[in-house]
């Protein structure tokens, strides 16, 4: 089975090996854009057995410190931090954060080496002009490809991750979320670090919400705010964030002192998925597919998994030099129907942080434990709050049981807290 795959970013670049490994004739098209930073530099539990499959966790650990959990901290009142180990062996004990470039770098070379072609070019695809496919490599791309000696591939992936490239050819909408943030960060040298090694820190604003991602030599530091209250704060990407740094003591104690050295990157275009993410010929997979928030870091897990199920959906077609393109289609269509529900869940958990009912539902919970603890109200409390790393992890975001239980206790379960107190702004 000819596969060209369209963007060697992680998703692209994981299905590539995927694909390799099992025979297929995989092209890898990579336009040679390298942004000096990326987003999506924090890693959850669920991540860590496909960097295992994948044959990249080893590499991925020479270059990334191990992230024991996150911590909230939604007012000099509330802090609340988890550590991954406590739920083992429902969750992986530990995750990672990586360097983008250097991760996606890595993730590349394992697919180039897997047998995966790589061509240096930017791929432009068109709609098709023959039965039983709707997308095709344009003349020049395909040209640039003599494998494929000026055959269309049987099939074409999309990931090209936010640029959406199969999407805008064939016109594709998105179902978009309720944010319109815009994201700002950088990476800054000589901070002060009290927390453990790793740990993550997320944390709310007088407007939008910052993060602190600890890197080997380095501290990724972002702020995410409605474009409205980041208009307020200058135009340039560089103001907004070290005067939201300097305006809120908490992240000037850590980063006031530091020096920033990297460019400030710029995110504006997520919380997104889209209305169809499979169709004759081709699927999309990663950021192409859709993509939920910054918040709880899911971006990475949802690429590599995207292709973990692609790669599956295919399996029995590889062997085949010429696959039926109906059987190869109507084989991907559970996989569409799984991203959707994962990008969907992950959507809806991410809007419990941002309207205020999961650190109400902490603050709730922390209050009924000090009014007196039982034996009873342990194993209740150890229960809820394993329902909701099953999900934040990546472990179990889709199970019905977690995510109704989140919504009860969201209705039921907040004791007179109310969650608009704690809502991001």
């Amino acid at each position: 089975m000819r596969i060209a795959i369209i963007g060697a970013g992680p998703s692209g670049s994981a299905l590539a090996i995927l694909l390799a490994r099992q025979g297929a004739e995989v092209t890898l098209f990579d336009d040679g854009r390298r942004p000096e930073l990326v987003v999506g530099e924090s890693l959850v539990p669920a991540v860590v057995p496909i960097l295992k499959s994948l044959g990249i966790e080893d590499e991925t650990a020479t270059f990334s410190p191990v992230k024991p959990g996150v911590s909230f901290m939604w007012s000099p009142a509330d802090r609340f931090s988890f550590t991954f180990a406590r739920f083992v062996p429902a969750v992986p004990p530990y995750a990672y954060n990586i360097p983008r470039p250097r991760f996606d770098e890595a993730l590349l070379a394992r697919a180039v080496a897997a047998g995966a072609h790589r061509i240096i070019a930017r791929a432009r695809l068109e709609r098709a002009g023959r039965a039983g496919a709707e997308l095709a490599l344009a003349a020049e791309t395909l040209a640039a490809v003599p494998a494929l000696e000026g055959r269309q591939p049987d099939l074409i992936v999309d990931a090209t991750g936010r640029s959406r490239l199969s999407a805008r050819v064939l016109q594709i909408p998105a179902h978009v979320g309720p944010r319109a943030d815009v994201a700002h960060f950088a990476h800054f040298e000589g901070c002060r670090w009290d927390d453990a090694p790793g740990q993550v820190l997320i944390a709310r604003l007088a407007a939008g919400w910052s993060w602190c991602i600890p890197l080997m030599d380095r501290l990724s530091v972002g702020i995410v705010l409605g474009k409205e209250d980041a208009s307020r704060l200058g135009r340039a990407p560089a103001e907004r964030l070290e005067g939201t740094i300097a305006a809120d003591p908490w992240l000037a104690s850590i980063v006031g002192v530091g020096k920033r050295v990297t460019s400030v990157a710029t995110y504006s275009n997520y919380q997104l998925i889209s209305q169809r993410g499979s169709g004759p010929g081709w699927v999309a997979v990663g950021d192409a597919f859709g993509f939920v928030d910054p918040m709880l870091s899911p971006g990475v897990f949802l690429a590599l998994r995207s292709s973990e199920l692609v790669a599956s959906a295919l399996a029995p077609f590889l062997p085949r030099r010429a696959p039926s393109r109906s059987g190869v289609e109507a084989a991907l269509r559970p996989y569409a129907a799984a991203q959707t529900a994962m990008l969907a869940a992950w959507m809806d958990l991410v809007a419990t942080l941002y309207d205020g009912r999961l650190p109400a539902l902490m603050r709730a919970g922390r209050g009924w434990m000090q009014t007196g603890a039982s034996r009873l109200k342990h194993a209740a409390q150890t229960h809820i709050e394993r329902h909701i790393a099953l999900q934040a992890s990546g472990v179990a975001t889709t199970a019905r049981y977690s995510r109704s239980l989140l919504r009860l206790l969201g209705r039921h379960g907040l004791r007179g807290v109310k969650p608009a107190d704690f809502a991001i702004r």
